[in-house]
């Protein structure tokens, strides 16, 4: 059985790798500048629960978005807030990946636990909502039993493995008997069939809307073909004193640590392993011991195929054929790329895009592709040929952080979204003018996650604030008159070092930022510093202890 199986050396160089991405030259999109003229911010209570949004999707004019299965309105401009899911609500798990269909609300919840000095992201479970989240399921997250008896690392075949059917034959797996290292990386779902891919846990399916779950078999990373009918399949797995043995073991196989999926129009099933890409005509509905596998990997010597083996992200271009995916790095001797590919045929052929770049989702509005990467938004408009990027996103009142990371991308029926580590941005016209959507801390009143939060006439956070860590910290304050409004920054001995004048264009609450730095663009030193707000209607005061 599987205890600590983040131990193993090729789990964690796959877990933990992390390459610098190549130049890429691409179509510059115009850069936009900040603003100096404000826009009022909204004031919610009802707030997303916080700015890094790692997974988005949309449902008619509902946007989901994770980790805190908020949703927002694009009809009312609420928030919803997830306060049955008491999990994610008052809870510690997190919103790892979401799907939906209809008023069917599909997400998969995991939490980061500790192991002795380790950290592993680990598994919950799932909610599940068939009301457009108005009630919520949660499903527990479907492990092995235990054996029942004292297993050691040379033990090999039943009670401490597990059996198997698959074609004529019955042959051994691993028991995956601990939730770390399987949180539900992405889900799917079809009619009542729901679809988790996780890494240790690899593939589970339920039939029957998550009441039972069985965990479907891969192919091992030595075929490129699996179906009923052949007589004898080796997977590769080892004993703690080394001996060799045929058994489906995620250890020892990167084909089997599970990372992308997606039920494609056909009701094909496509997972993104760290081994491939795995494709099957049968697996939403065959037998476990029916379905069939197409594998597909990288290699070095394809100038047409994938370009690195770990398959992330995998998305259908609407009213097409055609299947997007993102490619990381993993090869050991650095023969692969990150990048993106593109197949029209199924998997036959391959094209590439942004070869060099790390991406971490494919999105599209109307005949425009967007591509969130480590280092900003790339879009094409001609198809994937060529590629521009917008490093910063702007709105009349605030902005994304030129350093943030761009995580996911989906669109509802009016609107493209991104979610970044500065908060989710929305557009109606493919990127040419963007809102932004981020937590909300109103200065009188607090917000659900804080509603005993102190009143206060001004704030700066994050606090304490780091340069090189936050870009930028981001002072809030509030006037009962439109004008100019200017913001002085003094060090501990009350000597101004900064002066930033900007015009608000109303009464309410507004954000102005600072980066840290001197008039003349020097950074400050680590220390406390105050901060003195003039408007139309008064003066506030606040503080910032900065670090570096």
């Amino acid at each position: 059985m599987i205890s600590l199986f983040y131990k193993n050396p090729v789990h964690r160089y796959a877990l933990s790798i992390i390459l610098p991405v190549a130049l890429l030259i691409v179509l510059p999109v115009s850069s936009i500048s900040q603003d100096l003229n404000l826009d009022p911010i909204q004031d919610r209570f009802r707030s997303i629960a916080q700015n890094s949004v790692t997974s988005l999707e949309g449902s008619g004019d509902l946007i989901w978005m994770g980790p805190g299965l908020n949703a927002y309105s694009g009809l009312t401009g609420e928030v919803y807030i997830p306060e049955m899911a008491d999990s994610v609500f008052v809870g510690r798990g997190r919103v790892f990946s979401l799907q939906a269909d209809g008023d069917q609300i599909f997400a998969g919840l995991g939490f980061t636990s500790s192991i002795g000095d380790d950290s592993a992201q680990t598994a919950m479970g799932y909610y599940r909502s068939a009301n457009a989240g108005n009630s919520w399921q949660f499903i527990p997250f479907p492990l092995d039993d235990r054996p029942g008896t004292a297993c050691t690392g040379s033990d090999v075949g039943t009670p401490c493995d597990m059996e198997f059917e698959y074609g004529n034959r019955t042959y051994l797996r691993t028991r995956i008997t601990v939730p770390q290292l399987s949180p539900p990386f992405e889900v799917d779902l079809y009619d009542q069939t729901l679809l988790s891919v996780n890494w240790a846990s690899g593939l589970l399916r339920s039939l029957d809307n998550g009441v039972s779950w069985e965990r479907l078999i891969l192919p091992p990373s030595s075929l490129h073909e699996m179906n009923p009918n052949m007589d004898d399949i080796e997977w590769i797995s080892q004993t703690s004193d080394g001996s060799i043995v045929n058994r489906y073991d995620p250890r020892f196989d990167n084909n089997l640590l599970g990372f992308g999926l997606m039920i494609d129009d056909d009701q094909n099933v496509w997972v993104g392993t760290a081994g491939g890409i795995n494709i099957s005509p049968n697996a939403l509905t065959a037998p476990r011991s029916e379905i069939e596998w197409r594998r597909i990997s990288f290699h070095s010597d394809e100038d047409s195929g994938l370009l690195a083996n770990w398959v992330v992200a995998i998305r259908q271009q609407p009213g097409t054929n055609r299947v997007w995916m993102t490619n990381w790095m993993t090869d050991r001797e650095n023969r692969d790329q990150n990048g993106v590919v593109y197949t029209d045929d199924a998997g036959v052929t391959f094209y590439h895009a942004l070869t060099g770049v790390r991406v971490n989702d494919i999105g599209f509005w109307d005949d425009k592709v967007f591509a969130a990467a480590d280092d900003g938004l790339y879009l094409s408009e001609d198809d994937g040929e060529s590629w521009g990027r917008i490093s910063r996103i702007s709105s009349p009142n605030t902005f994304i952080k030129e350093d943030a990371r761009y995580y996911a991308i989906s669109s509802t029926d009016s609107h493209l979204w991104v979610g970044t580590s500065d908060g989710a941005a929305y557009t109606s016209d493919g990127g040419e003018n963007w809102s932004i959507l981020r937590v909300n801390l109103p200065l009188r009143g607090g917000n659900i996650y804080q509603p005993d939060a102190p009143e206060s006439d001004t704030y700066a956070y994050p606090n304490p604030f780091s340069p090189t860590q936050h870009g930028v910290v981001r002072i809030k304050f509030e006037t009962t008159a439109p004008g100019p409004a200017t913001i002085q920054i003094f060090d501990f001995g009350l000597n101004t070092v900064r002066t930033i004048e900007v015009t608000t264009s109303g009464q309410g609450s507004f954000e102005a930022t600072w980066n840290g730095q001197t008039e003349s663009g020097r950074y400050v030193a680590s220390g406390t510093y105050f901060y003195r707000v003039k408007t139309p209607s008064g003066t506030a005061d606040g503080k910032i202890l900065l670090l570096d």
